[in-house]
């Protein structure tokens, strides 16, 4: 399928359901839904009409030749070990689940026999979920919270750091459950894998750079600079998905 029919399809998609949504019955609910939804739609028509997702998209077939990201993906699959095996689909920032699931995965293992050597969980950092793959720095100068919807676990205001990145001792806690380690850096040391989306990273700094006029090509660098230690770059997460899935690794959707 080609690039062009990709977005015409994408285009028409979107067509369907604005008007799917005008036709709702005008009430004042309704009508807050519809407001939110032609901004999506506007944001979303912008992007694509300007041309700025097609060049981006043709950029990245030549920058994961040229940084060998195929060969250091494959490499970091190699990580993953035991007979126990899963692979967490994250495309959205769906509260703590992408983080919390991993943990149970291993937590429950454990208490039926199979310790962590036996065990490997992975997550894949994929569409609007990328912003949990970087830095501090980058979501407080690009206010990464406010551009995906992702609000601080205490005092529930958009996030000016990433919330799942050294977070304060007893930030995540669950009924029945108490306090949970569910930080990145927490679930690195217990053995979880993190990979994350070239693609998204590609699209979602040309879209960052066209909301403040920056240059799409420096912004892709820092952001890429501005990985988390450990998490690894692939190609693309639905790639990263799939070949999870031929090491071994059963699929969850993480939302």
């Amino acid at each position: 399928m080609s690039l062009l029919f990709a977005v015409r399809k994408v285009q028409y998609k979107y067509s369907v359901t604005l008007k799917s949504s005008v036709m709702k019955k005008n009430d004042q609910n309704g009508s807050n839904q519809r407001r939110d939804f032609l901004k999506q739609f506007a944001t979303g028509a912008a992007v694509l009409g300007s041309g700025i997702l097609a060049a981006p998209l043709a950029a990245t077939a030549a920058e994961i030749s040229s940084r060998d990201l195929v060969s250091d993906a494959d490499e970091w699959f190699g990580k993953i070990k035991g007979k126990h095996r899963i692979v967490f689909d994250c495309t959205q920032p769906h509260e703590i689940m992408p983080f919390a699931w991993p943990k149970v995965f291993l937590m429950t293992n454990a208490a039926t026999g199979s310790p962590g050597s036996d065990c490997t969980a992975v997550v894949i950092f994929r569409h609007n979920a990328i912003p949990y793959a970087l830095n501090n720095d980058l979501w407080a100068k690009y206010k990464l919270g406010e551009m995906f919807k992702i609000n601080d676990a205490e005092n529930k205001a958009p996030a000016t750091s990433n919330p799942f990145w050294q977070p304060k001792e007893g930030t995540y806690k669950a009924p029945g459950l108490g306090v949970v380690k569910i930080g990145i850096n927490e679930l690195q040391d217990d053995g979880v894998l993190f990979g994350a989306c070239d693609v998204a990273m590609t699209v979602y700094s040309a879209v960052a750079a066209m909301g403040m006029n920056g240059d799409p090509a420096a912004i892709k660098k820092e952001w890429l600079a501005g990985i988390l230690p450990g998490v690894q770059v692939m190609p693309s997460g639905v790639w990263a998905v799939g070949r999870a899935q031929e090491h071994g690794c059963s699929y969850c959707f993480a939302g």
